[in-house]
């Protein structure tokens, strides 16, 4: 017996994706032959289920769920005694469940920064972006003198230390603004500028004050006003899950005028942290020493960070217009909230954007559901997912697992949520997009092989191709495009420290910035990607296609990564806007695209 049911499609479940409380969904499965069906709705919270007994109609059993209050729940349907649950390409067969489908249910209430949407992101190492000379001071830092040069890779005393700095600033990055504004960057996501020890400054030495290798509070007050003149926005980096060992509140190496954690356990910031023996053994993130871990619990952190006049205020004071949340599923959702709360009372257009490496509607983190997108949390996360799967697509040709991973999102998320999703293709965290596709994933493992890792002429120009078809889905699928910082210009790179190499704008002048440039203008002309929903996702042979549409336009992308020329027909088109010709069919060849305008 054979049944269908496609939870994007409006006549099967009239909402798609996450739901708001006080929404009604209608479900539909066609089932021929059938003499029963039941709708099997499980809170996740409390484990409670319901057994719904649906309306027969000819061939198919429909029933409409009323309002039910915000949280995660799964169904499936039990026809004739057997289940029905999740398969994305929208068929299942009677006796081949597997799993459960999920419904979000979230907050009625729930707002989200629509100004952000429709835009373009840009993320900035800023040791590693530009330097204007005059500006900010060095303060004992180990600095380095060759702009350009290769980051410091091996391990000193046997330790990766991460202490060279090239010097990298706020004006620096200021005066690049006008460059940035040429990609039509919205916004910019600085990773962190507190003080600190390292060149990535995920250690932080003190929140209250901006590294002064990067410049003054006036510098970067500049820095903002300067960016909002451009319409370009900042969002910066907060790290609260750990500080470094070497700060204010901690104070190991003794270089702080403060009692630290280490020194004293009279010390205010005592209970910040945790001794397993005090003081040499604690809990430190993933076990590096260097990076003692908050403790969880600490409400004294918390206000710290949250209340008035704390962290945030002060930042929020000075112009920026959110925070991205390290390693976010690493803090309890309380202090999330309070996060939000803080920064949404300077405006709903302001945004908290988490790290999730995973699905962050059901993730489980430390053995607890986190319940980002049901109201007052996230606004948006990371989208690794996605990442994963265009590169996955554009290496191997197969389209199968952004097929799924794309439907996967549009059931799960809410549309609120898939609007601000934060697309990358690269961050500091990973390798070079243009050396993963031009090595096709076959990239070296250890550092003293990456440091002469380059790609060949051939690898480079096809890169080029790969690396195309990979943002232009990264600018046109739901969410808003995260350009990692030189991507634009073809910089290579493994892991760190190889892809924080330092930013060389003479490079920008090739076919890649060029692209970025043009779909940035693209994103900023076409309203589909501000406010459209993504709809009508296909795959045949080596195509991947979709559609967004709004009111009464809508953009239709096809992408073909297989080896085959195929095709691409969008009945009613006007035109294809990538060429700018009167059409609605083209031919596709390996590596090429298409956008039909309706």
């Amino acid at each position: 017996m054979k049944v269908y049911f496609d939870p994007l499609n409006p006549a099967y479940k009239s909402v798609s994706g996450g739901v708001a409380c006080n929404q009604s969904i209608k479900f539909k499965i066609d089932v021929s032959g059938a003499k029963i069906c039941y709708l099997i709705l499980r809170c996740d919270e409390n484990g409670k289920t319901e057994r719904i007994k649906m309306k027969k109609n000819k061939d198919s059993f429909s029933f409409t769920v009323p309002p039910i209050k915000k949280g995660l729940y799964w169904y499936c349907f039990l026809v004739d005694g057997q289940k029905v649950g999740k398969d994305y390409f929208g068929f299942g067969e009677i006796g081949g469940y597997t799993g459960d489908f999920e419904l979000l249910v979230y907050d009625s209430n729930q707002t989200y920064p629509k100004s952000f949407c429709g835009g373009v992101m840009y993320q900035i190492m800023p040791d590693r972006f530009a330097k204007a000379e005059g500006f900010g001071l060095q303060d004992g830092k180990r600095m380095r003198k060759d702009w350009g040069g290769i980051p410091e890779f091996l391990p000193r005393d046997g330790k990766i230390r991460n202490d060279d700095f090239f010097g990298g600033n706020f004006e620096g990055i200021r005066r690049k603004l006008p460059y940035l504004k040429q990609l039509g960057v919205t916004r910019i996501y600085l990773n962190p500028i507190f003080e600190a020890k390292s060149n990535h400054r995920y250690d932080t030495g003190d929140y209250m004050k901006f590294d002064s290798l990067l410049g003054t509070d006036e510098d970067f007050e500049n820095l903002i006003s300067s960016g909002k003149e451009l319409g370009i926005e900042f969002i910066i980096d907060g790290v609260f899950n750990h500080t470094g060992d070497d700060s204010i509140y901690f104070n190991k190496y003794k270089r702080y005028n403060s009692v630290g954690a280490y020194n004293d356990k009279k010390s205010p910031y005592y209970h910040w942290f945790i001794f397993q023996k005090y003081p040499d053994t604690y809990l430190s993130w993933w076990g590096i020493d260097t990076l003692p871990t908050v403790d969880k619990n600490s409400e004294e952190f918390e206000e710290f960070i949250t209340g008035d006049n704390g962290v945030l205020d002060r930042c929020l004071k000075l112009g920026v217009s959110g925070v991205r949340l390290d390693v976010v599923d690493e803090i309890p959702d309380s202090f999330v909230k309070k996060i939000t709360q803080r920064v949404k009372s300077y405006g709903e257009d302001k945004i908290v954007i988490g790290e999730v490496w995973e699905d962050a509607t059901n993730k489980i983190a430390y053995g607890v559901r986190r319940k980002y997108f049901q109201g007052g949390e996230l606004d948006s996360v990371m989208n690794y997912p996605l990442k994963n799967a265009i590169i996955d697509y554009v290496i191997n040709g197969n389209a199968n697992f952004l097929y799924k991973t794309v439907r996967e999102q549009l059931d799960n998320y809410p549309h609120f949520a898939l609007n601000c999703m934060m697309n990358i293709l690269g961050t500091h965290d990973t390798p070079r997009i243009l050396t993963v596709l031009g090595k096709r994933g076959n990239i070296k493992t250890e550092r003293i092989d990456m440091v002469n890792e380059k790609l060949t002429e051939y690898e480079f120009n096809e890169g080029v191709k790969m690396v195309k078809c990979a943002v232009l889905l990264q600018f046109t699928l739901y969410g808003v495009p995260c350009i990692y910082y030189g991507d634009e210009t073809a910089m290579e790179g493994n892991k760190d420290p190889f892809n924080r190499r330092c930013f060389q704008e003479e490079n920008a002048k090739g076919e890649l910035f060029e692209f970025y440039k043009y779909l940035g203008g693209i994103r900023k002309k076409y309203s589909v990607f501000k406010e459209g929903k993504v709809v009508d996702v296909q795959k045949n042979k080596g195509v991947f296609t979709f559609t967004r549409e709004y009111k009464n336009h809508s953009l239709t992308v096809a992408v073909n990564c297989g080896d085959a020329v195929c095709d691409v027909e969008v009945l009613g088109a006007e035109k294809e806007i990538t060429r700018n010709v009167k059409t609605s069919k083209i031919a596709l060849n390996k590596y090429d695209f298409a956008i039909f305008y309706k």
